[in-house]
């Protein structure tokens, strides 16, 4: 599975963005999925993961109730809703797949490139 996000950019604090990330191969609906971020000098961290069918998804607390997780595996692309941004949203963006729904740095497949998502106050 090969992985390309897209959709980061600049906004100012309590705008939306949408990001996507579209994937190669034929297993794509088999996988779980999910988004990961890493700031400047931090680790990269877990954001959210939805399970293959998309009736299942599981967030970070920090992004509970802001960001939503979607799926489509008619077009092999899964996406992040992003409203109410923040400053501390600030990172780059990469999605991800594997096979636990408990996604993890250490337990994720496939990585895809990051991309920037900066938040201005």
């Amino acid at each position: 599975v090969q992985l390309q996000a897209s959709g980061g950019g600049l906004v100012q604090a309590g705008d939306s963005l949408r990001l996507s990330c579209a994937a190669s191969g034929r297993t794509f609906s088999r996988h779980v999925m999910g988004w990961f971020r890493q700031a400047p000098g931090k680790e990269r961290e877990f954001v959210a993961t939805i399970n293959w069918s998309g009736d299942s998804t599981y967030y970070a607390d920090s992004v509970k109730g802001r960001f939503t997780i979607s799926r489509n595996n008619a077009k092999n692309t899964v996406y992040l809703q992003m409203n109410s941004l923040k400053p501390e949203d600030t990172a780059v963006y990469y999605c991800a797949a594997g096979t636990i729904m408990l996604l993890t740095r250490r337990n994720v497949n496939y990585w895809g490139q990051g991309t920037q998502v900066t938040v201005s106050s």
